[in-house]
């Protein structure tokens, strides 16, 4: 009797422990992540399944993490390692136990870093390189990255509006998509994402989003605009979100987050939370909370930027989603 009665309690208690796991566990994320530092200017973050947020740094050059649960991020691959410069779009790539990230020359380059656009792959534990592939097409800007069902690497240049591919095991990108598909040059092809045997990007200064079909031997298929229900304002960061959804940061319209469903080539577009004026670039999920980059990129490229110019803290805010 004692030990059924014993047993009874243990498995009440653990009925009630699970109850109230996923509410600690929100309750333990930090409402934002501080990324130290006056001149960050973050355009991207990734996260792994684990919790540890992962940030790439245009103005310091370097790209910064923050472990799971943490409030503040602290440099992880430093200013100009392997030659790294302006860090834009990464990407933890958990398959392949793979950091990928863009590095761009927008400056004069610390020592002897190359100053051709590249796509770099580091370890995702231990921040080694692993490969730095550049960019096939005079005039680049590596922008963002996603990774195919087979391991293919995919990454936007947003300058020449083409979308590049690395093949697994490959030592070379190549174009893959453009060709003036998504429009002439000022578009700024930006995010990208993998899903469903497709790639889908979007252009920021056009605010379009694009479907592009892999073929069955890896080629592009044909380029076909997606029709949104409702306009979106400068999209920026792109993540997936569960089968057919995404989640989009845009910098317009006071800066926001939408919920994007995909139908074919139609969508709806939902506001999750708006009023993020210091410019949204990017998002990124750990469990149900999104964490939305606020980049100030603005000031960056504003004519008025000097070296005597203020900015704001850096920080990657907290926004609960739910799940997909």
């Amino acid at each position: 009797m004692m030990k059924r009665t014993g047993r009874a309690i243990l498995t009440v208690a653990f009925a009630f422990g699970a109850a109230f796991a996923l509410p600690i566990s929100r309750a333990a994320l930090p409402a934002h992540i501080l990324i130290p530092g006056e001149r960050i200017f973050p355009e991207s973050l990734t996260s792994t399944t684990g919790g540890a947020v992962i940030i790439g740094s245009i103005g310091h050059e370097a790209i910064y993490r923050a472990r799971p649960g943490a409030s503040r991020a602290s440099i992880w691959i430093r200013p100009g390692a392997h030659g790294i410069q302006s860090i834009f779009g990464v990407l933890a790539d958990e398959r392949s136990r793979t950091l990928w990230a863009c590095s761009n020359s927008l400056g004069p380059p610390r020592g002897p870093a190359p100053a051709r656009p590249a796509l770099y792959a580091f370890d995702l534990e231990t921040g080694a390189l692993k490969g730095r592939y550049a960019f096939p097409t005079p005039g680049a800007l590596c922008n963002d990255i996603s990774i195919g069902a087979d391991g293919t690497a995919y990454a936007t240049d947003t300058y020449n509006m083409e979308v590049v591919r690395l093949e697994k095991g490959a030592h070379r990108l190549e174009v893959w998509a453009g060709h003036g598909a998504f429009g002439p040059k000022g578009g700024l092809l930006d995010g990208i994402v993998v899903m469903n045997g497709r790639v889908v990007v979007g252009t920021l200064a056009t605010s379009k989003l694009f479907s592009i079909p892999i073929e069955p031997d890896g080629s592009a298929g044909p380029v076909s605009p997606i029709t949104l229900d409702h306009p979106l304002a400068r999209p920026d960061g792109i993540r997936r979100f569960g089968e057919d959804t995404l989640l989009v940061a845009q910098g317009g319209a006071g800066g926001l987050l939408s919920r994007v469903t995909l139908h074919g080539n139609r969508a709806v577009v939902v506001t999750v939370k708006q009023g993020f004026p210091e410019g949204p670039t990017a998002v990124t999920v750990v469990g149900t909370t999104a964490y939305l980059l606020q980049g100030q990129l603005a000031t960056l490229f504003a004519k008025s930027y000097g070296p005597h110019t203020r900015t704001r803290p850096f920080y990657a805010i907290a926004v609960h989603v739910g799940r997909p």
